[in-house]
Protein backbone atom coordinates (compact mmCIF):
# COMPACT_ATOMS: atom_id res chain seq x y z
CA UNK A 1 0.00 0.00 0.00
CA UNK A 2 1.51 3.33 -1.20
CA UNK A 3 2.04 6.24 1.66
CA UNK A 4 1.87 9.76 0.26
CA UNK A 5 5.24 11.74 0.89
CA UNK A 6 3.19 14.45 2.41
CA UNK A 7 1.89 12.32 5.21
CA UNK A 8 5.48 10.32 5.75
CA UNK A 9 5.93 13.81 8.11
CA UNK A 10 8.26 15.09 5.72
CA UNK A 11 8.57 18.54 6.59
CA UNK A 12 9.40 20.12 3.05
CA UNK A 13 6.54 18.01 1.56
CA UNK A 14 4.45 19.24 4.42
CA UNK A 15 4.66 22.74 2.93
CA UNK A 16 0.99 22.36 1.77
CA UNK A 17 -0.17 21.09 4.68
CA UNK A 18 -0.71 23.91 8.10
CA UNK A 19 -1.18 21.23 10.67
CA UNK A 20 -1.20 17.99 11.52
CA UNK A 21 -4.94 16.08 11.73
CA UNK A 22 -6.08 13.82 13.97
CA UNK A 23 -8.93 11.37 13.41
CA UNK A 24 -10.95 10.77 16.21
CA UNK A 25 -13.79 7.73 16.13
CA UNK A 26 -16.62 7.54 19.03
CA UNK A 27 -17.60 3.48 18.48
CA UNK A 28 -18.82 1.03 21.23
CA UNK A 29 -16.10 -0.71 22.87
CA UNK A 30 -17.05 -4.37 21.77
CA UNK A 31 -15.52 -7.43 20.05
CA UNK A 32 -14.43 -6.50 16.52
CA UNK A 33 -15.18 -3.23 15.85
CA UNK A 34 -11.14 -2.35 15.88
CA UNK A 35 -11.00 -4.45 13.56
CA UNK A 36 -14.19 -3.39 11.30
CA UNK A 37 -12.51 0.06 11.76
CA UNK A 38 -9.00 -0.74 10.66
CA UNK A 39 -10.92 -2.61 7.37
CA UNK A 40 -12.89 0.10 6.53
CA UNK A 41 -9.22 2.33 6.19
CA UNK A 42 -7.66 -0.62 4.83
CA UNK A 43 -10.74 -1.17 2.09
CA UNK A 44 -10.10 2.81 1.23
CA UNK A 45 -6.15 2.09 0.92
CA UNK A 46 -5.61 4.57 4.02
CA UNK A 47 -2.74 3.88 6.77
CA UNK A 48 -2.79 4.49 9.76
CA UNK A 49 -0.06 6.26 11.01
CA UNK A 50 0.18 6.80 14.88
CA UNK A 51 -3.16 5.48 17.16
CA UNK A 52 -4.36 5.50 20.57
CA UNK A 53 -7.58 4.39 22.33
CA UNK A 54 -9.26 5.03 25.23
CA UNK A 55 -12.48 3.17 26.78
CA UNK A 56 -15.11 3.47 29.05
CA UNK A 57 -17.30 0.65 29.86
CA UNK A 58 -19.73 1.18 26.72
CA UNK A 59 -17.46 3.45 24.60
CA UNK A 60 -14.10 4.05 23.42
CA UNK A 61 -12.14 6.68 21.60
CA UNK A 62 -9.87 5.88 18.56
CA UNK A 63 -7.51 8.67 17.45
CA UNK A 64 -5.93 8.49 14.79
CA UNK A 65 -3.10 9.64 12.48
CA UNK A 66 -3.97 8.71 8.98
CA UNK A 67 -2.63 9.41 5.73
CA UNK A 68 -6.27 10.79 3.96
CA UNK A 69 -8.02 11.59 7.18
CA UNK A 70 -11.03 13.46 5.31
CA UNK A 71 -11.22 10.37 3.51
CA UNK A 72 -10.84 8.06 5.93
CA UNK A 73 -13.94 10.09 7.89
CA UNK A 74 -16.45 9.91 5.07
CA UNK A 75 -15.53 6.40 4.86
CA UNK A 76 -16.33 5.89 8.53
CA UNK A 77 -19.69 7.62 8.97
CA UNK A 78 -20.65 5.95 5.76
CA UNK A 79 -20.33 2.92 8.04
CA UNK A 80 -22.51 4.47 10.99
CA UNK A 81 -19.62 5.71 12.86
CA UNK A 82 -19.29 9.40 15.05
CA UNK A 83 -16.13 10.57 13.96
CA UNK A 84 -14.47 14.30 13.53
CA UNK A 85 -11.12 15.66 12.38
CA UNK A 86 -9.00 18.09 14.21
CA UNK A 87 -5.63 19.86 14.24
CA UNK A 88 -2.65 18.41 16.53
CA UNK A 89 0.78 19.09 16.73
CA UNK A 90 3.34 16.46 16.29
CA UNK A 91 6.98 16.78 17.54
CA UNK A 92 9.66 14.96 16.05
CA UNK A 93 12.33 13.80 18.69
CA UNK A 94 15.82 11.81 18.79
CA UNK A 95 15.37 8.66 19.81
CA UNK A 96 17.17 8.84 23.01
CA UNK A 97 15.88 8.35 26.70
CA UNK A 98 14.35 11.09 28.18
CA UNK A 99 13.02 13.18 24.89
CA UNK A 100 9.94 12.83 26.15
CA UNK A 101 10.18 14.21 29.66
CA UNK A 102 12.20 16.83 28.22
CA UNK A 103 9.24 18.09 25.67
CA UNK A 104 6.81 17.77 28.54
CA UNK A 105 9.22 19.54 30.69
CA UNK A 106 9.57 22.31 28.09
CA UNK A 107 5.33 22.43 28.11
CA UNK A 108 4.94 22.86 31.42
CA UNK A 109 7.27 25.73 32.17
CA UNK A 110 5.55 27.56 29.27
CA UNK A 111 2.48 26.81 31.26
CA UNK A 112 0.68 24.58 28.73
CA UNK A 113 -1.65 22.00 29.50
CA UNK A 114 -1.53 18.59 27.55
CA UNK A 115 -5.20 16.83 26.30
CA UNK A 116 -3.32 13.15 25.79
CA UNK A 117 -0.25 12.72 23.60
CA UNK A 118 0.77 9.30 21.54
CA UNK A 119 3.79 7.87 19.64
CA UNK A 120 4.01 7.76 15.50
CA UNK A 121 7.53 7.26 13.56
CA UNK A 122 9.00 9.87 10.78
CA UNK A 123 9.21 6.79 7.88
CA UNK A 124 11.50 9.05 6.74
CA UNK A 125 13.94 10.07 9.32
CA UNK A 126 13.25 6.51 11.55
CA UNK A 127 12.45 9.15 14.45
CA UNK A 128 9.61 9.00 17.42
CA UNK A 129 6.99 12.17 16.80
CA UNK A 130 4.80 12.59 19.52
CA UNK A 131 1.21 13.18 18.99
CA UNK A 132 -0.67 15.75 21.19
CA UNK A 133 -3.21 17.94 21.53
CA UNK A 134 -3.34 21.16 23.62
CA UNK A 135 -6.02 24.11 24.06
CA UNK A 136 -3.93 26.58 21.58
CA UNK A 137 -2.23 24.54 19.08
CA UNK A 138 -0.76 27.43 17.33
CA UNK A 139 0.82 29.02 20.08
CA UNK A 140 2.02 26.04 21.05
CA UNK A 141 3.69 25.04 17.60
CA UNK A 142 5.72 28.95 17.86
CA UNK A 143 6.72 28.08 21.30
CA UNK A 144 8.09 24.79 20.56
CA UNK A 145 9.59 26.02 17.22
CA UNK A 146 11.42 28.59 18.90
CA UNK A 147 12.27 26.45 21.28
CA UNK A 148 14.50 24.74 18.39
CA UNK A 149 12.03 22.08 18.23
CA UNK A 150 10.83 20.40 14.70
CA UNK A 151 6.94 20.62 14.86
CA UNK A 152 5.17 19.10 11.94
Amino acid sequence: MAVLPALNYNTKEREDFNMLKQLSIYAENKKGVMQNITGILKDEDINILGSVTNDSAEYGIVRMVVSDPEKAKEALIGAGYLCHVIEVIGVEVEDKTGNLNDLLLTLKDSNVSVDYLYLSFNRDSGKPIMVFHTEDIMEVRECLKSRGYTVL
